[in-house]
């Protein structure tokens, strides 16, 4: 069974890259080991709801931005999105200070004043500083090559000053108060990284591009999925699930294809080994997992180095449904809320994730049902609310295998905790309101997603693995490429781009604005 494109994975970043490819005309077939297609984007029903698996807002949706640009090259405009709040996307919370971040960088400017008038000056040349590195960052060039970069470096200055910078780096460098430090930095969900490891490139990206246009899909994140499969599916291509990868069979120094292994219900094996062939190969799954089953040494010395990277830690989820709350009446609204009873976010990270303390906890509070009218996932007089926060791997495994009872009394510990908070600060009678909760953790990420470690957004989101070790497509085998967040970039509108730019690279047809 013979493809041009033989794609390894269904994440996003997969799925952009195989419509692309279907729609110009080039055979594609996808592997999905898991029994629904879109990796963290997908969706899946439990209770008699509907659920994404984690993703909750989006940005770089608007006109002539990456994602709009792959969805209007694929025919897809009656995929719309709604826009959050432009007046406070997210709002920050911790004790004794709130924050909502605007769209307008100079309104922020004036709310920070207000709230730190001792220090309005440095907030604002911090902002000033954040908003001229994201317009140096839009004009690094793709592809990036010594040729490419050299005419443009005088006009890339922050690129190199901070490319080795963690967020804490420059808020030190502009010190800022370290309240005002905490509610910038409250998005760290988003990372799930704190502002002492988290490169300042990074944080910069997802902030100014969420003032740029903070959306959540009108019909839901199913129907962006289910509409890139559609493409693949109609131009010919296969999307084939509940098929595992066993094996890559490597012929002539080239990947030639894999083995896949036909699985039955739950994942169960069928017995049935299938050999699928391609010309190239697409690599959505974890890149040095990949590498790994290849063979280490079939890779360049300097690919090998670029796969040691370290993984992003994983994250408790809570997927909630509550009945008979009026929750704009509450102070709810098309907005994310962060919130964090410690002000020191380093300390509060390390705590939750070290030690598995939650007493004190950051966490971020998602309200889809209040995000689009589309009541696909939820019915009226009910809403779903969902928590986010750190979780430590290697705990939940131990647990997991060793004591199953200690594994779900320590889920809902974290969920106590969670909710202590909620029902103090944001709806007074949250656990009596529920009608359903699922609890997912670590081991659930790895068992539904196939990420190593239960990581969630791949390579751990430090300068180092955002700049000068950043993976990219090439693994140094001529037909293999990785398409991945570690290959590239995490997130929604970061998987957007990382399918797009392969495929630019494979076809040479451009898509992306530069």
């Amino acid at each position: 069974m013979r493809s041009e494109y033989l794609i390894v994975g269904s994440g996003i970043s997969a799925l952009a890259v195989g419509a692309l490819l279907a729609k110009a005309g080039r055979s594609v077939r996808v592997l999905e080991a898991h029994d629904a297609p879109g990796g963290y984007g997908h969706t899946f029903a439990a209770g008699g709801y509907r659920f994404n698996a984690q993703l909750h807002y989006v940005w770089n949706c608007g006109p002539g931005r990456s994602v709009r640009r792959v969805l209007d090259k694929l025919g897809l405009a009656e995929i719309s999105f709604e826009s959050l709040d432009p007046g406070g996307f997210d709002r920050m919370h911790m004790p004794g200070h709130e924050l909502a971040i605007p769209a307008d960088m100079e309104v922020l400017k004036q709310r920070l004043a207000s709230s730190f008038p001792a220090h309005g000056r440095r907030l604002a040349a911090f902002c000033d500083e954040v908003r001229r590195t994201a317009e140096e960052l839009d004009a690094v060039p793709a592809p990036l090559t010594p040729l490419t970069l050299l005419p443009r470096l005088h006009r890339l200055t922050r690129v190199l000053r901070y490319r080795n910078a963690t967020l804490q780096d420059v808020f030190d460098g502009f010190g800022l108060p370290l309240a005002a430090q905490t509610l910038l930095a409250l998005q760290w969900p988003d990372f799930l990284a704190p502002p002492r490891r988290l490169s300042f490139f990074a944080w910069v990206m997802l902030f100014v591009g969420y003032q740029r246009g903070a959306y959540y899909p009108t019909r839901h994140f199913e129907h962006v999925i289910d509409s890139l499969v559609g493409v693949i599916r109609q131009c010919g291509g296969e999307v084939l699930l509940e098929h595992r990868v066993a094996e890559f069979v490597i012929e002539g120094g080239r990947v030639a294809g894999v083995i896949a292994e036909r699985l039955g219900s739950r994942g169960g094996s069928r017995g049935e080994f299938v050999r699928h062939d391609g010309d190239a190969i697409v690599c959505n799954m974890d890149p040095r997992q990949a590498a790994t089953m290849i063979g280490l040494e079939r890779f360049s010395r300097d690919l090998r180095a670029r796969l040691d990277y370290e993984y992003s830690p994983s994250n408790f989820m809570a997927y909630c449904v509550i009945d008979g709350v009026d929750l704009p009446a509450l102070g709810f609204g098309k907005w994310n809320t962060f919130h964090t009873e410690m002000e020191d976010l380093n300390a509060c990270f390390d705590a939750m994730l070290t030690r598995g303390d939650y007493s004190r906890p950051s966490f971020a509070l998602t309200t889809p049902s209040l995000m689009t009218n589309d009541r696909g996932d939820c019915p009226e007089g009910k809403s779903i609310v969902e928590l986010l926060t750190v979780a430590d791997y290697a705990r939940f495994r131990h647990m997991r295998f060793a004591n199953l009872k200690t594994y779900n009394a320590k889920k809902l510990e974290i969920f106590d905790e969670l909710c202590k908070v909620v029902e103090r600060s944001y709806i007074p009678d949250f656990r009596e309101r529920l009608c359903f909760k699922m609890l997912g953790s670590p081991t659930t990420n790895e068992r539904y997603c196939l990420s190593p470690f239960g990581h969630s957004y791949g390579s751990d989101m430090t300068p180092a693995q955002i700049g000068s070790r950043r993976l990219g497509h090439d693994s140094s085998i001529a037909n293999l490429h990785f398409c991945s967040a570690s290959a590239g970039f995490a997130g929604f509108a970061g998987a957007f781009w990382t399918g797009a730019t392969l495929y630019e690279k494979l076809t040479g047809d451009r898509v992306l604005a530069r």
